[in-house]
């Protein structure tokens, strides 16, 4: 419950005999936060069990902290308000020390028992009167049989009076006859050191008798419940023959891929690509390359995007790279990567479609007439390289290519790609 630290420092504090009550209790507010309270207290409440732990004074202290550190809850609140009215009704107890006790019940705002906290625990001892009448007015609140549990009083302390100590006999008595065959008291020192130890290491559960009780029967296992199957586990070792293989190619390729995204390659740094990709088309998945990524290598590198497209065709996120590929801005490389695809596998209709819209738009939006004039003959010798080739069907965009023919017609590979409509039948 409390470490060895908080264990001196608590001893420290029962053991101050000469200053105020009220100065000790305000030296365990500040030396304690709230939240050990509790545990503290129960632990003074345990060695104020046993009457030869603590001595007169330490004693006294420890009621004081019992009561005093719930003064700002009602009295309802105290978890301790009972244990410490079963001591003042204790006939067993010292007079002064169930006086001492009713005295803090009182406590209140009055003033004289704002007056009896000011005094020392040495001094009330000292000036207590034992032929003063003793009001016992809270032993009405106290059961006069109270339920003592059978398994508790069956347990062993784990604090046991030394035979050898007379009874009664108080902790600061001086030492007692050797010769006459009796222990001497232990030392203050060593009774200090035995109660640090007992509120540090000790549990102040004691030991209790074990709770002996036969083992539940078990029921028997019925014809129609499943019974437990037992696995056969004698499986064989299949050896990974990918253990310690040679990385490096991976590597190096990982490598290439990082410098296309940012230049163009080297002819041999090309080859070097298109050879690992061939010897091992999974390398493709673990390139570093993804689909954020695939512009900056169309434009640096387009064979290099073309090739590496080429084997991602069986991976669930292709469409997804179709799609990045489609919104990116047009450009040379693009539709050459574009053109490249539609030759080398089957492109879905509609990818191919929309990337012909998105180029119509973007040469009627630019505002350059230069670039215009450029990209709009890109696009004209593009779109004749795939109805040339039949990669598109001309009756789906007859239309939307039409009227891009007759607004740029004033270019000569625009009025290149009507003729090639009109000579395939298609006409306005």
């Amino acid at each position: 419950m409390l470490d060895r630290e908080e264990s001196a420092r608590l001893l420290a504090i029962l053991q101050v005999d000469q200053k105020p009550l009220e100065e000790i209790l305000s030296d365990f507010i500040s030396v304690f936060p709230r939240q050990r309270h509790f545990a503290i207290c129960y632990s003074l409440f345990l060695l104020l069990e046993d009457k030869k732990a603590l001595n007169a004074t330490e004693r006294l202290v420890a009621f004081s902290i019992l009561h005093q550190a719930y003064t700002s809850q009602i009295s309802s609140a105290n978890p301790f308000i009972s244990l410490i009215i079963n001591a003042a009704c204790d006939d067993k107890a010292e007079k002064y020390e169930r006086a001492f006790i009713l005295q803090l019940l009182d406590t209140g705002s009055s003033s004289s028992s704002k007056e009896f906290l000011k005094q020392s625990v040495a001094d009330y001892i000292k000036g207590f009167d034992p032929s003063s009448h003793l009001q016992l007015k809270y032993c009405d609140k106290v059961h006069l049989e109270p339920y003592n549990s059978q398994y508790k009083s069956a347990a062993v302390k784990n604090v046991l009076p030394d035979p050898d100590v007379p009874r009664g006999c108080d902790a600061t008595s001086l030492g007692f006859d050797v010769q006459a065959g009796v222990k001497p008291k232990l030392g203050a020192g060593d009774r200090d050191e035995a109660v640090t130890e007992l509120l540090a290491n000790l549990s102040f559960k004691g030991l209790g008798p074990r709770w002996i009780r036969p083992l539940p029967p078990r029921f028997p296992v019925l014809d129609w419940e499943l019974e437990w199957l037992i696995p056969d586990n004698n499986h064989e070792l299949v050896w990974d023959h990918g253990m310690c293989a040679d990385t490096s190619r991976g590597t190096a390729v990982r490598d290439l891929i990082a410098k296309a995204l940012k230049g163009p390659l080297l002819p041999a740094q090309y080859e070097q690509v298109v050879v690992e990709l061939a010897n091992d088309p999974k390398l493709v998945y673990h390139c570093g390359l993804t689909r954020r990524k695939l512009p900056e290598l169309v434009e640096n590198n387009p064979l290099i995007a073309v090739g590496v497209l080429t084997k991602l065709l069986n991976s669930p996120e292709i469409s997804e790279y179709y799609t990045v590929l489609v919104n990116m801005d047009m450009s040379l490389h693009s539709m050459e990567v574009v053109n490249r695809l539609t030759t080398a596998v089957e492109l879905p209709k509609e990818f191919v479609h929309m990337y012909i819209t998105n180029c119509i738009s973007s040469c009627q939006n630019i505002k350059d007439k230069y670039m215009q004039n450029r990209l709009v003959r890109l696009v004209c010798v593009f779109l004749q390289s795939l109805i040339r080739n039949r990669i598109i069907d001309v009756k789906d965009l007859f239309i939307e290519v039409q009227a891009f023919c007759i607004e740029f017609s004033r270019i000569r590979e625009a009025a290149a790609l009507f003729r090639l409509l009109k000579n395939l039948g298609f006409e306005a």
